[in-house]
């Protein structure tokens, strides 16, 4: 599903934010990456949006080389690998439903199939009974499960979780966790970018760390050990 090929990313002057990496991840997996701060993790979530392109190597996702992946064509990449992120990014003058149903009038769907696919994402991530609500009316991990939503929309083949609980406390963090397993299990291939020790080491899942830019290791069923 993922195939990095021997990437760097080099930022002026000759700051390597990645070194030489190569990754395999398989349609389907769950995988950590972990590593601390500006250790090249968020670099690696640019990467695999298209928000930047690696300086050398070759990057592909479901068959598509994204190396050169021109502006145009990052909005279907998008709908491919769809994001959360830790601070939400709701729109606050949107109820949680009407912030899923932007994403897909932004892509041209037609009134109708909005009206179908949006209730049910919102029953996906429990938020049926919350609809209705504006952003401040909810919690944290409320938001959090309507950004999914938002994402689900699309059907994608990859989410890219971005320190999804980062802003959340420990119960909310779980069920945010919960939910990313059940979206893992209807197919999708998540990647969890994170600091949390201790989700990391519960999942038991493959665990990725970058350190200096470069994979320091590369666990099946590993924990977060720096």
């Amino acid at each position: 599903m993922i195939f990095l090929d021997h990437v760097s990313k080099i930022y002026s002057p000759g700051t390597k934010a990645l070194d030489n990496i190569s990754l395999h991840i398989e349609p389907g997996e769950f995988v950590s990456v972990v590593g601390q701060s500006g250790m090249g993790k968020t670099t690696l979530v640019k990467l695999l949006v298209g928000e930047e392109r690696a300086t050398h190597g070759k990057i592909t996702i479901g068959g598509w080389d994204i190396t050169k992946i021109g502006l145009t064509e990052v909005p279907y990449l998008r709908r491919q690998v769809a994001v959360i992120y830790q601070d939400f990014k709701l729109l606050p003058k949107k109820t949680l439903l009407e912030n899923v149903e932007f994403a897909l009038q932004v892509c041209g769907q037609s009134k109708k199939k909005i009206n179908s696919i949006a209730p049910q994402v919102m029953k996906i991530v429990g938020l049926e009974n919350k609809m209705h609500r504006y952003p401040h009316e909810v919690s944290g991990g409320e938001k959090q499960r309507a950004a999914i939503a938002r994402a689900l929309v699309y059907q994608p083949k990859v989410l890219l979780a971005d320190e999804p609980t980062g802003n959340l406390d420990s119960i909310n963090a779980e069920e945010i966790i919960q939910l990313l397993h059940k979206i893992n299990s209807f197919g999708a291939t998540v990647v969890l970018v994170t600091h949390n020790k201790d989700i990391v080491n519960r999942l038991r899942k493959r665990v990725i760390m970058l350190h200096n830019g470069q994979i320091a290791s590369d666990q099946a069923h590993g924990k977060y050990v720096i």
